[in-house]
């Protein structure tokens, strides 16, 4: 999972963000805990805002070599919810998928992209697939300074879960070369995008995250897509809501629970 962090000074923002989102590992932070049954608001004077003008943004998405690739799923912590892993061979890295994404708080449509993402994109829609998302929550929102996302994608919906398989980082950790410092300074997540959350480079598993706005984070989170302008107004009301603990960390106070993906 991404943790939270109360990002006041440059500094601050890449000691924080490096620690990372978590996929299928039990090291996640208590912040992900269900909320109380009546949540309300926090009062709490908000943060100021943080100047992302200071970092810098995505690199270009690398033209892939071939129009098929092979993927990699080594197996991990048991599965949270059965599912059958996605295919290895003749990955397609080429073309868009459509996503219909339905909610209790309204629909949030997808365009996910081989070309950013191959192996991501055919674990994504292979779990989609066979109902993996259906009825599960959204279970953090982050509203601090410089991180603003909706966490999703374990059917526990602990944040600590996933699909009994892990896999490598892709676009963009796969567009920087290989110990390049770079590849960990933050960078801006425009609002928009969709990216899997993970316990440390190539734990990558079933959860994602959605971003409404311009978030920094080290390039260490896959992209794979973009969210539709309707999913982003489904989105902003979510986050207008607010979470029910301090500091702009938790279970969403307007819970979002994924009914398909289709």
């Amino acid at each position: 999972m991404i943790t939270r962090s109360a990002l006041f000074v440059a500094a601050g923002a890449v000691a924080m963000l490096v620690a990372g989102c978590s996929s299928d590992t039990s090291g996640t932070a208590t912040s992900t805990t269900t909320a109380a049954s009546t949540p309300k608001a926090t009062s709490a004077a908000p943060e100021p805002e943080l100047d992302l003008s200071q970092f810098g943004v995505l690199p270009a998405v690398p033209t892939p070599q071939a129009p098929t690739t092979t993927c990699d799923y080594p197996a991990a912590t048991p599965a949270v919810r059965d599912n059958t892993p996605p295919p290895t061979a003749d990955v397609p890295t080429q073309g868009t998928v459509e996503v219909a994404m339905t909610t209790s708080q309204g629909p949030i449509g997808l365009t996910l992209d081989r070309a950013e993402a191959p192996c991501t994109v055919n674990s994504f829609t292979n779990l989609a697939a066979q109902g993996y998302f259906d009825d599960t929550p959204c279970h953090r929102l982050t509203t601090s300074p410089g991180l603003k996302v909706l966490q999703c994608g374990d059917p526990s919906g602990k944040g600590s879960r996933g699909p009994g398989y892990e896999y490598p980082n892709e676009y963009p950790t796969t567009a920087f070369p290989a110990d390049d410092p770079a590849a960990s300074t933050p960078v801006v997540y425009p609002r928009g995008t969709v990216a899997m959350a993970n316990a440390g480079p190539d734990t990558n598993g079933s959860q994602f995250f959605l971003v409404y706005e311009d978030s920094v984070l080290p390039p260490q989170y896959t992209v794979f897509g973009t969210i539709s302008a309707e999913g982003l107004a489904t989105l902003d009301k979510v986050a207008a809501a607010g979470v029910a603990t301090p500091g702009g960390d938790g279970a969403p106070n307007a819970a979002v629970t994924i009914q398909t993906v289709t």
